[in-house]
């Protein structure tokens, strides 16, 4: 089997190429991404001595560069490739239509030309916005908040019409908040742990109480090879842990870890358009026999210790400015100061 991960380099995308190479003896995986900074070699580095496995330096939004990656029969796409912070959309949501719309389309149109075998588009529970009770099933309306989370949604929609008008293999998995080893620190969990590793305040929003389900991307991992098995074409899954937690619970929770002080929360001013709370049914992940495995509070545990123990990994992003990436809703200040 030949399989081609877009977005390898990044969290979520090297986590399962990893796995792919772990399960799989007869593969050779080719990993394309842009190297932009949640890209990094350094969350490759123990795949690149495997004979199965070959790096490109490449953008998913450059015609040129997928269909020459695709002219050799592929029998597996995995999309990865996304723009994905909700922060960074709200500044500058540009990138973010032309990587996670348009970049998606023209690897589905290569795809297409080249009668590529299944195509797995990898989402996001953003994409159907806040519920205040139940969960989110596949079939419910999209009603996504932030740029990010919008050009999500086109991308899906992208990729189904796609299956519908072209007959191309498409499956959409939309998971719930990962949490794991090589997370890029602008997102929560990671920043939590290195802030608090460093004695900095932790930025909590508003009052903290946004609802999230927290699922450890080894699970996401084995989910989305699951669905390549077993899943139907035309068909979008959900993926989640249903191990939900508030914002402010997650934060106490890497502080008692760590043992370090509760006065180191620090409420900050929400931002603009902050979804309440996420929550999917995942009724169709369980009918093709997959369930989550780690439970939060161990996987927590261990992702902290991994931080703890890899310093060498996030150094260079503790001094990257992306660390401290700023916004105009987010100064420092507390609710109170203005």
């Amino acid at each position: 089997m030949k399989a081609l991960v877009t977005g390898g380099a990044g969290f979520i995308g090297s986590n399962f190429t990893r796995h792919l190479l772990s399960t799989y003896r007869d593969i050779d995986v080719v990993c394309l991404d842009l190297l932009t900074y949640a890209g990094r070699l350094e969350n490759l580095q123990d795949m690149t001595e495997d004979s199965r496995f070959r790096f490109v330096q490449g953008d998913i939004r450059k015609r040129r560069t997928v269909e020459s990656l695709l002219k050799e029969k592929v029998d597996l796409i995995v999309n990865f490739a996304a723009e994905t912070h909700v922060d960074r959309s709200i500044v500058e949501a540009g990138s973010f239509v032309l990587t996670d719309a348009y970049g998606t389309y023209t690897l589905l149109e290569a795809a297409r030309k080249f009668e590529a075998g299944k195509f797995i588009q990898v989402s996001t529970d953003e994409v159907y916005g806040s519920i205040q009770e139940g969960a989110f099933k596949e079939s419910d309306t999209l009603n996504p908040s932030s740029p990010y989370s919008a050009s999500k949604a086109a991308g899906d929609h992208i990729a189904l019409a796609f299956h519908k008008t072209y007959g191309i293999k498409v499956f959409v998995t939309r998971s719930s908040n990962n949490y794991g080893p090589f997370q890029h620190p602008e997102k929560l969990i990671p920043k939590l742990i290195l802030r608090a590793l460093h004695d900095i305040h932790l930025p909590i929003y508003g009052d903290g109480k946004q609802v999230r389900d927290w699922l450890h991307v080894r699970d996401n991992c084995v989910a989305i090879e699951q669905v390549t098995k077993k899943g139907k074409a035309g068909e979008v899954y959900n993926i989640a842990s249903g191990e939900e937690r508030m914002n402010i619970k997650v934060a106490e929770e890497i502080l008692r870890i760590l043992k370090k002080p509760r006065n180191l929360l620090k409420s900050v001013l929400d931002r603009p358009g902050h979804d309440r709370r996420y929550s999917l049914n995942v009724d169709k992940m369980k009918q093709i026999g997959w369930k989550p495995e780690v439970r939060f509070a161990e996987g927590l545990e261990k992702t902290v210790n991994w931080y703890k123990d890899n310093s060498w990994w996030w150094k260079p992003l503790v001094r990257d400015k992306f660390f401290q990436f700023d916004t105009p809703w987010l100064h420092g200040e507390t609710p109170a100061d203005r």
